[in-house]
């Protein structure tokens, strides 16, 4: 009975532990992202390279997943605004079946973008891998990031915390039920950035240079 005693109580002190972490990450990623993310495309200033996050087309459940299409939309507003010339598009292409870069770039050629100035990362697993693999693969020290707020919070941090001058641009959030999930899950991520900074995490692949004239 004391040996359950003491478990329960180890156990309520870790998940206070954990949650007072988890909402102090949170907390500080967005106070050091906030001046370098908008959701007014007239704040940005012109830069070579846009960096679009990967998604899914499509959900669990087969419906069309409306986080990839507002970051399309996003990213269709910048390119046509002439804030972007070129756009990296970093995603995970870990299976055959699976290949949010190349869903991504197909939805943009037939939006009217041009191939040319479409660069495919398969190896954006994480968003680490994304913001780095922009700056060592692809040789862009500035950029603006594309994808929903929450999201640029992280992936802003991230980017400044290794050397990158990186800017977010706001795509439209997503207020439905999945949208939720997705931002609970994004609230414990941010634990997880904290750490990879402690231990030195780095993508998972590097390999070739691309270059973007």
């Amino acid at each position: 009975m004391k040996r359950f005693r003491k478990l329960r109580i180890y156990t309520i002190i870790g998940v206070i532990l954990l949650l007072t972490f988890t909402i102090w990450a949170n907390k500080s990623i967005i106070k050091a992202s906030s001046p370098f993310i908008t959701n007014e495309i007239s704040k940005l200033k012109p830069a070579k390279c846009g960096l679009l996050l990967g998604t899914s087309r499509t959900l669990k459940n087969g419906k069309s997943n409306d986080f990839f299409y507002k970051r399309i939309n996003a990213t269709l507003e910048l390119y046509q605004k002439a804030k972007i010339k070129h756009i990296i598009v970093s995603g995970d292409n870990s299976k055959k079946s699976y290949n949010e870069p190349l869903d991504m770039k197909m939805e943009l050629i037939k939006r009217g973008v041009p191939d040319s100035v479409i660069h495919l990362d398969y190896a954006g697993f994480r968003t680490l891998d994304s913001v780095v693999r922009a700056k060592e693969i692809f040789g862009q020290s500035t950029f603006i990031i594309i994808s929903q707020k929450f999201h640029n919070e992280r992936a802003v941090f991230i980017a400044r915390k290794n050397g990158i001058e990186a800017f977010g641009y706001n795509a439209e959030e997503v207020t439905a039920f999945n949208g939720f999930k997705t931002k609970l899950r994004e609230f414990f991520a941010r634990d997880k950035v904290y750490l990879d900074l402690l231990f030195g995490v780095n993508p998972k692949f590097l390999g070739a240079k691309v270059q973007i004239n």
